[in-house]
């Protein structure tokens, strides 16, 4: 027995020396990066770490980033990007050390990292240990993932700000909650810049070949300007940025003589980005109505599905098609004067047949924006959208 408690000490000091050479090695490599930049918040973060990543090398700045949403990228300083492989396909803040390790190889100028941590004690060791950031992005606080930073939009607030770097500068489009962002601030001797999107022109958004919101590029343009980047310079790096796969985009088809303008709203995710995804799209002219609106649904995500049920009086659409399963908990929180507009889809329908569906409730053209999650029906109905023929 004794023998055994001897070999567990000398494994647990094994893994104790492990750790601590490795934390050395992964320093090393930090220092190797003369500025990073910790991209957090609740939605739009792959966005901004591309925008920045583009302001910054408009600035003729080294610059590697590492995206982590819809899909995981490695983005090279000459704007190539490459997958973020897996094992068994399962995120795990560890990546994070062979990014940084990979990317100190370029000895760049910068490095630009989307946080990928959710749970609270994880964002502050991926800032702490992983990351070590000088300049904090926290783009804005909304609701979602309530069950690890909840329950409150103030806690989450509070839990975002666990990734704010402790003596440096912290970049945010956040104004609801911004008064508790400036007292987590302060607690961590951390400078707060809240950005005005109205500094950023029309002219200026007028130069994306995608969508993105003035927020997003204020965030960049502020970023840039703290590393000494002109704003010129800045504004033609952010458009000459690939956008990320899962970007907020309209795609136009015909099917069965009919036109329709197909807005991919699914990655908003959470009910406020929803509304202010579609109200931008229908400002601007993307789409317009008439607007029928899919709700996909999943059965591990019921308080979602009901989320989005709830927003279609805000939508005014003039039909919505449930989608995937279970369809009742999206319909449960549809106002009753509201039914009469919905179609359910519900369960596993071919893909074949949910176009069928969709297209035969239109008459010679609409507007559809697809809202929820993508995975499951979602993802089946894409790929049969991609299928039909694009105007």
């Amino acid at each position: 027995m004794l023998f055994l408690y001897f070999v567990y000490l000398a494994a647990c000091l094994l893994l104790f020396a492990g750790g601590v050479l490795e934390q050395r090695r992964h320093n090393r490599n930090l220092r190797r990066i003369r500025h990073r930049v910790l991209v957090n918040g609740i939605r739009g973060k792959s966005s901004i770490t591309r925008l920045c990543a583009g302001a910054l090398r408009g600035g003729g700045l080294v610059t590697v980033a590492k995206t982590t949403g819809t899909a995981a990228r490695f983005i090279h300083p000459d704007a190539r990007e490459e997958p973020v492989h897996r094992k068994f396909n399962i995120a795990n803040v560890v990546e994070q050390i062979a990014i940084v390790r990979r990317a100190a190889g370029y000895a760049p100028d910068a490095l630009v990292m989307e946080c990928m941590a959710v749970a609270p004690p994880l964002q502050e060791i991926n800032q702490t240990k992983l990351i070590q950031s000088g300049i904090g992005v926290l783009c804005n606080v909304r609701e979602d993932h309530l069950a690890e930073m909840g329950p409150t939009l103030d806690d989450v607030a509070r839990s975002l700000c666990r990734s704010m770097p402790v003596g440096g500068v912290c970049v945010t489009a956040e104004r609801d909650r911004l008064h508790i962002l400036q007292e987590e601030a302060d607690r961590r001797d951390c400078r707060l810049i809240a950005v005005d999107p109205e500094t950023v022109t029309d002219e200026d958004m007028a130069g994306f070949s995608w969508i993105t919101f003035k927020e997003n590029v204020a965030i960049a343009l502020t970023v840039a300007e703290l590393l000494d980047v002109g704003r010129a310079e800045a504004m033609a790096g952010m458009w000459a940025a690939p956008p990320d796969p899962g970007v907020l985009r309209v795609d136009r088809y015909t099917a069965a003589g009919k036109r329709l303008n197909f807005a991919n709203v699914f990655a908003a995710n959470d009910p406020e980005s929803t509304v202010m995804n579609i109200e931008h799209l229908l400002d601007h002219g993307a789409i317009g109505r008439p607007l029928h609106i899919v709700i996909n649904c999943r059965p591990d995500r019921i308080e979602r599905n009901g989320q989005m049920g709830a927003i279609v009086p805000r939508l005014q659409p003039d039909r919505v098609l449930l989608i995937g399963e279970p369809t009742r908990s999206a319909l449960a929180a549809i106002p009753s004067d509201w039914r009469d507009k919905v179609v359910d889809l519900g369960g596993r329908r071919s893909a074949p047949e949910m176009v069928q569906a969709l297209v035969s409730g239109i008459d010679e053209h609409a507007s559809l924006a697809a809202i929820g999650n993508i995975h499951g029906q979602g993802e089946v109905l894409l790929a049969e959208l991609d299928t039909l023929e694009r105007i």
